[in-house]
């Protein structure tokens, strides 16, 4: 009930009348059943513009502190909010924890729920497109569902309206879905899950054309790389093309 609430009252005339957003390929979307939508991540309104524009209910993993609500009053409510519109807790903190802590967000795949998660794990810190991290494979290949890229396009809150920051015709690009089950229940191989992420990574790139650095984009964000390091790793796409594992 909350989720339609908040979209159709409110983010949905936000996204379509004031951002005036699009969205290509949306038929690419299954109408029915578990599926990952795996996008790049340039700016905070695409937590919104993306969700707004499909026919069905989108799912987010978020961090599981962000579930407690431990930490004062706007924790409460950012914790009543998370789990009102249907989110579901994902742990962050490596190794086996976040192994443990897909639980939530594959019952949800198993369930027949949308889900969208951003590979880059945080958004881009120059607009390129970066390393994608291999949960999202992990997660396909043990729930057994397609992939479906997205690009966000022009989606950067590059100018204001009444003193907020505003994004200007957005566009929201879907591509076809990607079928890796031949690969399912191997999500603890890492080649695998490794070649899986490029490919998806790749089919993000060619949607939205972005340059791609071979590097985590947290690297970058938080400065454990130099601009000039993350320049010298630009390469023409994910993986190189690597051939399929065996």
């Amino acid at each position: 009930m909350w989720y339609q609430f908040f979209k159709f009252a409110l983010i949905r005339p936000l996204v379509t009348l004031g951002y005036r957003s699009r969205v290509e390929g949306l038929d690419n979307v299954p109408r029915h059943g578990g599926a990952i939508l795996a996008s790049n991540h340039i700016s905070a309104a695409d937590t919104l513009v993306m969700p707004a524009l499909m026919r069905r209910r989108v799912t987010f993993p978020a961090k599981a502190e962000l579930f407690k609500g431990d930490r004062g009053f706007v924790s409460k409510v950012i914790a009543w909010f998370l789990k009102a519109i249907g989110q579901v807790p994902l742990d962050r903190s490596g190794g086996r924890a976040s192994n443990e802590g897909l639980g939530p967000v594959l019952n949800a795949l198993e369930e027949g729920h949308l889900v969208g998660i951003y590979p880059e794990g945080t958004r881009s810190p120059d607009g390129r497109l970066y390393k994608g991290k291999t949960g999202v494979a992990r997660m396909a290949l043990a729930a057994g569902v397609p992939v479906i890229p997205v690009a966000m396009v022009d989606s950067e809150l590059d100018r204001k309206v009444l003193g907020i920051p505003w994004a200007d015709h957005p566009v929201v690009r879907v591509g076809e879905p990607l079928d890796f089950s031949r690969y399912n229940g191997r999500e603890d191989e890492r080649a695998v899950t490794r070649w899986v992420t490029d490919e998806i990574m790749t089919a993000i790139q060619q949607l939205g054309g972005q340059t791609y650095v071979d590097a985590y984009g947290t690297s970058v964000k938080y400065g454990s790389m130099t601009a000039e390091e993350a320049a010298r790793r630009v390469k023409e796409r994910p993986g190189d093309g690597k051939p399929a594992p065996a």
